[in-house]
C-alpha cells in the first residue's frame, strides 16, 4: 500500500471574524509541472478528476453541474445572522467528502468538541478508482479505535471490513477546525 502526502490544508481567522479555509493538492507527481515565474512551487493538477467526455458522464464539466471533487475547504455560518461558526477542512484524497461529513456530524449531532471530532475514528467506504488499498469498490475501512462491536456488527451484516492501523490510518486524512466557542464567542483552533 502506497500513500502520499500531496495535499495541504489550513484554517486561519482574524479577530474581526474573517476566515480562510484553504486546501491545495498537487495530486499526481509534480502537479502540472508548471512553476509560476518567481514562485518556486508547481501548480496543481487536481482538475484531472473532471472530464469533458462523454456528455452523460456524472463528472463531466458543464454548466449547472456539480461534479464530484475532493478539494473541498469548508466554512459553516449561522443561518440566523450569517456569522462564522466553523472554518474547517479534512485531507485524505477520495476520503475527503466522507471525512468532512463525519467531522461535521461528530460536532453537531454527537456533541463532540472540535478536537474530539477530529480524533474520533473514521469510516471510509471504498470507491472504485480511489487511492485506497483496494480498487474493487466493495470494502469498508475502519480506523483503528473503532469499537469492536461496530466492527463485528458490520461483518455480520455481510460487509467486507478492514481495520487500518498505524501508518495505514493515513487513508483517513487529517484536518483542522476553528470553531466559535459557545461560551465566550472566541474562535478556538484544533488540529
Amino acid at each position: 500500500m502506497a500513500f502520499s502526502s500531496d495535499t495541504v490544508y489550513f484554517s486561519v481567522t482574524d479577530p474581526e471574524g474573517n476566515a480562510c479555509s484553504f486546501i491545495i493538492s498537487n495530486y499526481a507527481g509534480f502537479g502540472t509541472a508548471i512553476i509560476p515565474k518567481g514562485c518556486g512551487f508547481t501548480l496543481q493538477n487536481r482538475g484531472a478528476n473532471f472530464t469533458l467526455q462523454p456528455p452523460d458522464h456524472p463528472n463531466v464539466y458543464a454548466p449547472r453541474k456539480r461534479p464530484y471533487h475532493t478539494i473541498i475547504p469548508a466554512m459553516i455560518t449561522d443561518p440566523a445572522d450569517g456569522t462564522l461558526k466553523v472554518c474547517y477542512g479534512v485531507m485524505g484524497g477520495f476520503m475527503q467528502p466522507q471525512g468532512h461529513v463525519q467531522v461535521l456530524l461528530n460536532m453537531f449531532v454527537f456533541g463532540m468538541t472540535p478536537q474530539e471530532a477530529l480524533d474520533a475514528p473514521r469510516i471510509c467506504i471504498d470507491t472504485i478508482g480511489s487511492d485506497s488499498v483496494s480498487k474493487t469498490g466493495d470494502l469498508i475501512y475502519l480506523e483503528e479505535g473503532m469499537p469492536e462491536a461496530t466492527v463485528e456488527g458490520l461483518k455480520k451484516l455481510g460487509h467486507n471490513v478492514i481495520v487500518l492501523k498505524g501508518h495505514q490510518r493515513q487513508q483517513f486524512g487529517r484536518g483542522q477546525i476553528i470553531r466559535k466557542s459557545e461560551e465566550d464567542g472566541q474562535l478556538v483552533c484544533k488540529f
